[in-house]
C-alpha cells in the first residue's frame, strides 16, 4: 500500500502547474513545521491534517497558488496576507516565491495553532 506522502509526492510529479515550485515549497513549510501533521490527496489537491483537516490546496487555480485553511478563524491568526473566506475558511495565495518566502513563519505559526487546538 502506498503511503499518503508517497501518494502526494505522486500528484505533484504529475501536475502541471505555473507556480508548481512555489506550492512544493509551501508544502514543505506545512509538513516540516510540525512533527504531527500529515497528508493526503483529498478534493484534489495536497492536504493536510491532524486530527482534522487543517489545509488543502486548489490546484485547478492557475494564476497563484491557493492554500485553504478550513477552519482558519479558529486560529485566530490576523495577517494582511490572510484573506477570510466562508464558513470559516481562510486563504492564503501565494503569487511567487518571495511571498512564500516571507510567509514562512506565517504559515508555520498557522501550523502550530492548529496542533495545539486539536491536542486541547
Amino acid at each position: 500500500m502506498m503511503s499518503n506522502t508517497k501518494k502526494v509526492d505522486e500528484f505533484m510529479s504529475k501536475l502541471e502547474h505555473p507556480l508548481k515550485a512555489e506550492m512544493e515549497a509551501v508544502r514543505a513549510i506545512i509538513v516540516n513545521a510540525n512533527p504531527k501533521i500529515e497528508e493526503a490527496v483529498k478534493w484534489g489537491g495536497p492536504s493536510f491534517f491532524y486530527k482534522e483537516d487543517l489545509a488543502t490546496f486548489n490546484p485547478r487555480i492557475k494564476n497563484y497558488v491557493a492554500l485553504i485553511f478550513h477552519k482558519g478563524e479558529l486560529l485566530n491568526i490576523k495577517s494582511d496576507f490572510l484573506e477570510d473566506a466562508t464558513k470559516g475558511k481562510v486563504y492564503a495565495k501565494f503569487y511567487s516565491m518571495e511571498q512564500v518566502t516571507a510567509n514562512k513563519e506565517l504559515i508555520e505559526k498557522m501550523v502550530n495553532a492548529w496542533v495545539e487546538l486539536m491536542d486541547k
